[in-house]
């Protein structure tokens, strides 16, 4: 076994596409491929992890086949509404890879004007992006393995290490609070606008004071990674970028990853800015971040250039407790250490060591306690849902030719929502259950009108993954079909798993209905009702016929 996925890693990684609000039609033979896998590696039931990545189908990764098709025309219908020229999307799960596909254009205008370029050049999947703030997690990684090797404890103050740092009011500000963005920096600086080389600005970087007092605030901080990057170029005694290649890129083969790529590769990296007000025109084949270039594009915060299949490498180490193949990076105990909550002072702003958790305007559907993930300006973004062992990762290229263009948000959501979708809920065997659907401000019923107004009870099974205190699933009743009362608690948050609910009816009742109400943004992975049936007084046991015309009938 250990030698067929040691042949597997020399293979090409496959597939990725895109996400619609409405679930498509389902034909016969995606209905017998839902029936095969009703009860097999399910939502939080992945089947056992390759320890290397390869390719693979929807069916080897317990996966449905047809939410992860309609990525092809989300991408497509994102490109056109000029979200971003183009896009590279990738999804694996367990270790298969599902999706890997490029659409559009890695390079397309001239300027910032819109200019089309005479010889615009295809996104291909193995296309380079500057992955801007995705580079943080590489920093993070890169400095636990000195703090495994015990060169400092996380608590241990950053100015044991760099002694000028304690100037303006640093002096006890922690490793582990810059890794939190809980040192008390300011989000950013005009860096590039100072100092007239690399350690000009980053003794810059050291004397500049604080905003807040530390361990006070969440403040999301470029300054936090600066220093961090260059506290490990202190212990070190290497610079970053080597630092990263020695213990990182290279052990398990990521060959595509690098900081300052050469000239050569310029025909397959993707463009991103015109930024002529400081005299550098279009960014093509340097990095973006105007601090990270001032920096000689090496920096704690922005520099990493990658592929989506060299990234969904990094990311599949994580769901292998620091392991890729036969390379450990980290220890299992220093993984946990990075993904779990170390702000819970701030809810709302889960933050492991480096990795956002937790967080729906990203992970939408893929949304969990211990998601992990993160994004980075130039439009690139991770999803790690380490329940489900899945990586979804969209790399575009929104900033070519300019920064000013709609949020990638919407196509980060929508690909995760369809990455969430494709990954079954378990239902009865041989039956189907009604599904609440997704979408922003919803309020979708699920109705029953019933044959007479005696005291009853009615029973069900409910599944639901929903927003936490911002979306909710009601069972209400009704006399007459327009004043409505609860029946039960509302619904919302996480049910874990299959809950059998039971609920007494008063007399009078003539309608029960389900209601599904979504606030403007995010949504879970949705409600599912299942064998609803109403008892008599005198023991009799029917059905209940349940009518919508939103909700869908499903066999996961």
């Amino acid at each position: 076994m250990k030698k067929q996925f040691v042949v597997l890693t020399l293979c090409t990684l496959l597939i990725a596409p895109a996400l619609p609000a409405e679930q498509p039609a389902i034909g016969e033979s995606g209905k017998k491929e839902m029936s095969l896998m009703n009860n097999q590696f399910t939502w939080n039931q992945p089947k056992t992890s390759a320890p290397v990545l390869h390719p693979g189908n929807a069916k080897s990764a317990g996966m449905i086949d047809a939410p992860l098709k309609e990525i092809d025309p989300l991408m497509e219908g994102m490109i056109s509404d000029g979200v971003m020229p183009g896009a590279v999307a990738f999804v694996a799960r367990s270790g298969h890879v599902v999706k890997h596909d490029a659409y559009g254009f890695a390079y397309q205008y001239e300027d910032d004007q819109y200019t089309k370029a005479e010889h615009p050049v295809a996104m291909k999947k193995d296309t380079i992006f500057d992955l801007a703030s995705i580079s943080k997690i590489f920093t993070v990684t890169a400095a636990m393995k000195l703090y495994e090797e015990g060169h400092f404890k996380l608590d241990d103050k950053v100015a044991n290490y760099i002694p000028e740092f304690s100037q303006n009011g640093k002096e006890d500000v922690t490793i582990r609070q810059l890794m939190t963005h809980t040192s008390g920096f300011a989000a950013w600086i005009p860096l590039y606008t100072q100092g007239s080389s690399r350690e000009d600005r980053l003794q810059l970087v050291f004397a500049e004071p604080l905003v807040n007092p530390p361990d006070s605030t969440y403040t999301y901080s470029d300054l936090n990674m600066i220093t961090l990057g260059a506290l490990i170029e202190r212990l070190s005694g290497k610079t970053l970028d080597a630092f990263v290649k020695q213990t990182i890129t290279d052990p398990i083969g990521m060959k595509d990853t690098m900081y300052n790529p050469p000239a050569a590769l310029k025909p397959r990296i993707a463009a991103t800015e015109y930024q002529p007000a400081i005299g550098r025109g279009l960014v093509w084949g340097e990095v973006h971040d105007e601090n990270a270039w001032s920096l000689d594009g090496i920096a704690g915060h922005a520099g990493v250039f990658s592929t989506a299949e060299d990234l969904a490498k990094f990311a599949h180490m994580f769901l292998m407790e620091g392991r890729y193949g036969g390379k450990r990076i980290l220890k299992p105990e220093t993984i946990r250490t990075l993904n779990e909550n170390q702000i819970p002072q701030f809810p709302g702003d889960d933050h492991g060591l480096g990795w956002e958790l937790n967080q729906g305007w990203l992970m939408d559907a893929l949304t969990d306690e211990d998601s992990l993930g993160h994004t980075g300006f130039s439009g690139t973004s991770i999803v790690i849902n380490q329940k489900n062992d899945t990586v979804a990762i969209l790399l575009t290229n929104r900033v070519h030719p300019s920064r000013n263009t709609v949020s990638t948000n919407v196509a980060r959501r929508a690909f995760a929502q369809l990455t969430a979708d494709a990954i079954p809920v378990k239902t009865a065997p041989k039956s189907t259950a009604w599904f609440s659907g997704y979408g922003d401000g919803l309020q979708r019923t699920l109705t029953a009108e019933l044959k007479g107004d005696k005291p009853a009870l009615l029973t069900f099974e409910t599944w639901h993954r929903i927003e936490e205190n911002s979306d909710y699933g009601f069972v209400e009743v009704s006399a007459d079909g327009e004043d409505w009362s609860a029946a039960l608690p509302a619904y919302t948050g996480n049910s874990a798993d299959w809950k059998k609910e039971s609920v007494s009816i008063p007399e009078g009742t003539k309608f029960i209905r389900f209601r599904y109400q979504t606030d403007a943004s995010v949504n879970g992975r949705g409600w599912y009702i299942q064998n609803p049936r109403l008892t008599q007084q005198n023991g009799d046991s029917v059905e209940l016929k349940l009518d919508s015309d939103d909700w869908t009938k499903r066999k996961y």
